[in-house]
């Protein structure tokens, strides 16, 4: 999540441990804390693919928050007046670092949630990066606390609750819209192919799925407020690598549990997170190979491209989408207003 979020849930974390002692301090020292994690972001891995791979790795992992938060407690403490008693300072600590990428791993991103093991990121992707009905609780709980203090650690439980029962929620939805997919392909050639799903940007109403075959990959949109279960998919052709395969692609694949996508674009060899992004906007494509004058594929320095442009039509036809239009496929696109004639159409309905 954003760090907007992690500071105002450690913030709100820090304060119901605090209880009594709930202090602006406290509050000021969880928001601190629940950023703490993503500071490894400044960590210069080498190239663009390791960056992005080994993001929220071991500053996220279970093993390692623990006993840092541990450590830090008992620093705290030492330096301290000690009128907190060590454990209640070591159960702050670790519940606001802990909660740091748990949160996160239901974002799609995923989460090394078990490094140093061999075990894929964990992505629940029930929730977007960033999502105003999570994060507002959270912070009202928190200013509110700062204003009344004598019921600062209760106003802060408050927003935990309203925050969490928002959370459960996203669950709630995608297993539905998991269940709406299974039933729309049954019996197709979808069936029974590896699928994505996560919800689109800032909200849980509208949904992004992402059906992966071998030369093909399907992408499909499907709102609460569809009027009609039927799923539109969009058919898009699947390129091959032409290589061996990197260690950069070998991040990536286990990274992005391979959704990816493969293009020969003009010589350049492209590999985009298809799990991430939606329409032309995709933040996560690397440049691995170019062709020479010969024809020959040679490996390069990974180097990550720009995401594409959003579109003037692409919010509205997102709202428009959210709300039940079914018409809008998803490229964000109105067959009526992006393709005016009637070949256009043809292909849009032939790879739906």
């Amino acid at each position: 999540m954003d760090s907007v979020t992690q500071a105002a849930l450690g913030a709100a974390v820090a304060g119901m441990v605090a209880g009594r002692r709930c202090s602006p301090k406290v509050l000021l020292a969880g928001a601190l804390l629940g950023t703490l994690p993503d500071l490894d972001v400044v960590i210069d891995y080498g190239d663009p693919v390791a960056n992005t791979v080994n993001h929220r790795g071991f500053s996220h992992s279970l093993f390692v928050l623990p006993p840092l938060g541990v450590a830090i407690a008992a620093l705290w403490w030492r330096l301290s007046d000690k009128t907190w008693p060590l454990w209640q300072l070591m159960v702050l600590v670790v519940s606001v670092l802990v909660t740091h990428p748990l949160l996160d791993s239901m974002t799609a991103y995923g989460t090394q949630l078990f490094w140093p093991l061999d075990k894929p990121p964990v992505a629940v992707a029930s929730i977007f990066i960033i999502d105003p009905l999570y994060t507002l609780p959270l912070l009202i709980g928190v200013l509110a606390a700062l204003v009344w203090r004598a019921n600062a650690a209760r106003l802060c439980v408050i927003g935990l609750i309203a925050s969490s029962l928002y959370l459960l929620s996203s669950v709630y939805q995608l297993e539905q819209i998991k269940a709406r997919v299974a039933q729309q392909t049954q019996g197709t050639e979808l069936s029974g192919k590896p699928m994505f799903i996560t919800p689109t940007p800032f909200n849980t109403v509208l949904w992004r799925i992402v059906v992966r075959g071998e030369q093909t990959y399907w992408e499909g949109l499907a709102s609460r407020l569809d009027k009609t279960p039927e799923i539109d998919w969009m058919a898009f052709e699947q390129q091959g690598w032409p290589l061996a395969e990197s260690e950069s692609l070998t991040a990536l694949r286990f990274f992005a549990r391979d959704f990816l996508r493969y293009e020969n674009r003009g010589g350049q060899q492209v590999v985009t997170d298809l799990r991430l992004g939606m329409a032309n906007y995709r933040p996560f494509q690397f440049l691995l190979a170019e062709q020479s004058d010969q024809g020959e594929w040679r490996p390069v320095p990974p180097r990550q491209l720009e995401p594409g442009p959003v579109l003037p039509r692409t919010i509205p036809a997102l709202w428009r989408r959210l709300l039940g239009d079914q018409s809008i496929d998803a490229l964000l696109c109105n067959q009526k207003d992006c393709y005016p004639n009637e070949e256009q159409q043809a292909k849009v309905r032939s790879a739906s």
